[in-house]
């Protein structure tokens, strides 16, 4: 296929596909906003700066590639053939330097489990660099688990591959979900052991060490605003800056905003002056963070996925899924269910919570801008007011579709959540055999759940009889909404996924990588990339778990890695 640079020909419709060498490198970050005069890694904090300048520095041996996304590929305009180049993986391992990077780390700060932690940064993430695309997106490239930095206080910055496993493929797992997330272009090993205490229980082992080459519009947290708002008055320009960096970059229409464009921007609340978006850009930020991060929640929510950390500096100004650490998509529902063996027994980040927390820290995130006098404190009770609406409207209207419903029936879905508590029915297989359902109300009361025997398992008279009477409820909701039973049926196949991550499949392939064989990471990947449909042949992906699937360290773990 011809090959041809950004710079060529404006508007074709010729796909671009590049050599690493030929990557359109645009430094935006490093270039507009402060850096650490600094160039070493010694472990300290960092003053003043947004980030540290810093180059890999993982030992290598003889490195290998795991696994590669051929879609992140594309975004970027690189080439595939670039995955058989015998120096990828030196190159994606941080052994080899990619020409056109400037490496750094992000300095950043942030709340853990509710406390104010101080500094934070990237301890072990080392940004590559930023490029422009064909379509003129603006993409970093990070390689996780390259090495240490300024901000790997005790750490060695180093990744293990059975964590990197883990993100590489939720991160492509979620974008075939439909839902905003970091992406991942390729894992590869570096043929060196690194030592992790999983449990934190005083056992540490040695495990094979991987990096992984996460990809995203923009890294900046919750927590690159709020380590200078903590740090006094001398560093609240920094927050301006930082603000001003991504409504240029990354909302440039905020700042074209007038106020013809949107009349929703005014809103009068009760006891206080109008709240006017369209004379403050920085508030009109805070909204649409807020919003995007509200949106978010209501998706997660909708696929059953708990993301375990929601600490600040884990939570994306883009509206990004971050970070991928102990995530878990639920089994059994359980509303109380966190993935994180560090957040019990409080479960601060547990399923039911996440909305709650979401609120949380958007309010942390507007009390930083609040801070810098980027807006005033009626703007930022305005964004939390929005967060609270927008997942609201969001996820009433997740929760119809799946359902497939033309409206929102709050008690049948109640009822709905409260069976499911009650018999920890399988999250996303029962939606799934929800569209089998048939919206007619002569159907045999003896043959109702007929459709969905296959979660409701051992369940006795009485418990029958109440999930008999909510399928009949159901079926007379279905019968009011009349929409065609076939046209249906497809619409709840395109929200209900039948394939997710469970853990238990990520752990199958990570035993099977550690012992050198990749397969298994591979199939998993290609079957994320389609969740919504049949996939004939990987149907035993659709299973309810195996009881082995409920031990530590599967459907729980640490935030080590």
């Amino acid at each position: 296929m011809r090959r041809w640079n950004f710079q060529g020909v404006a508007g074709s419709s010729q796909e671009v596909q590049l050599k690493l060498e030929e990557l359109n490198w645009d430094h935006s970050f490093v270039r507009e906003l402060p850096g650490d005069p600094r160039t070493d890694t010694i472990p300290r904090e960092v003053l003043h700066a947004c980030y540290s300048k810093v180059s890999p520095s993982a030992e290598v041996g003889k490195p290998e590639l795991v696994a590669w996304s051929a879609s992140v590929a594309k975004l970027l305009d690189l080439d595939p053939k670039e995955f058989e180049r015998p120096d990828f993986p030196l190159i994606f391992s941080g052994a080899v330097p990619l020409k056109g990077g400037l490496p750094y780390a992000q300095c950043y700060g942030g709340h853990q489990f509710g406390v104010w932690a101080g500094q934070l940064g990237d301890g072990r993430a080392i940004t590559l660099g930023e490029l422009l695309n064909s379509r003129a997106e603006r993409w970093e490239l990070q390689l996780k688990g390259a090495g240490r930095t300024p901000y790997s206080r005790f750490a060695d910055g180093l990744a293990v591959l059975r964590s990197s496993i883990r993100e590489f493929l939720c991160s492509e797992a979620m974008i075939g979900l439909g839902i905003p997330t970091t992406r991942a272009l390729c894992l590869v090993t570096t043929g060196k052991n690194v030592t992790r205490d999983m449990f934190y229980d005083g056992n540490p082992k040695e495990e094979p060490g991987a990096i992984i080459c996460r990809v995203a519009q923009s890294f900046l947290r919750f927590g690159t605003y709020q380590i200078h708002a903590f740090r006094g008055n001398e560093n609240l320009d920094i927050i301006r800056a930082l603000s001003d960096y991504a409504i240029r970059h990354h909302f440039p229409h905020l700042e074209k905003m007038s106020k013809s464009n949107d009349i929703s921007f005014e809103v009068s609340q009760e006891g206080s002056s109008a709240v006017d978006l369209t004379s403050n850009k920085y508030a009109a930020w805070s909204v649409e963070v807020a919003e995007r991060t509200a949106s978010l929640v209501a998706s997660w929510q909708g696929v059953g996925f708990t993301h375990g950390v929601l600490n600040t500096d884990n939570m994306s100004v883009l509206g990004l899924t971050i970070d991928y650490g102990p995530f878990g998509f639920l089994d059994a529902f359980d509303p109380s269910y966190t993935p994180n063996t560090t957040d019990l027994p409080g479960r601060r980040y547990s399923f039911a919570n996440q909305p709650d927390i979401g609120l949380w820290n958007i309010a942390q995130f507007t009390a930083t801008l609040s801070a810098a006098h980027l807006i005033s404190k009626e703007e930022a009770n305005y964004a939390m007011e929005r967060y609270g609406i927008k997942f609201m409207d969001e996820y009433q209207s997740v929760m119809t579709r799946k359902l497939g419903l033309s409206k929102y029936n709050k008690q049948l879905i109640n009822k709905l959540l409260n069976n499911m508590a009650v018999d920890k029915v399988d999250y996303t297989i029962f939606f799934r055999l929800l569209s089998n359902i048939k919206a007619d109300p002569k159907i045999p009361k003896d043959e109702l759940l007929v459709p969905l025997k296959a979660v409701l398992l051992d369940i006795g008279k009485e418990r029958k009889e109440a999930w008999t009477s909510w399928v009949q409820t159901y079926i007379e909701e279905l019968v009011v909404s009349g929409i065609p039973e076939e046209q249906r049926k497809v619409a709840m196949d395109s929200i209900n996924p039948k394939y997710i991550l469970r853990n238990y499949l990520c752990q199958s392939a990570i035993d099977a990588a550690e012992l050198g064989d990749y397969g298994e990471v591979r199939r998993l990947l290609k079957l994320v990339e389609h969740p919504y449909d049949e996939q004939p042949g990987m149907e035993k992906y659709a299973r309810l778990p195996p009881a082995w699937a409920y031990r530590p360290g599967v459907c729980m773990l640490s935030c080590s890695s």
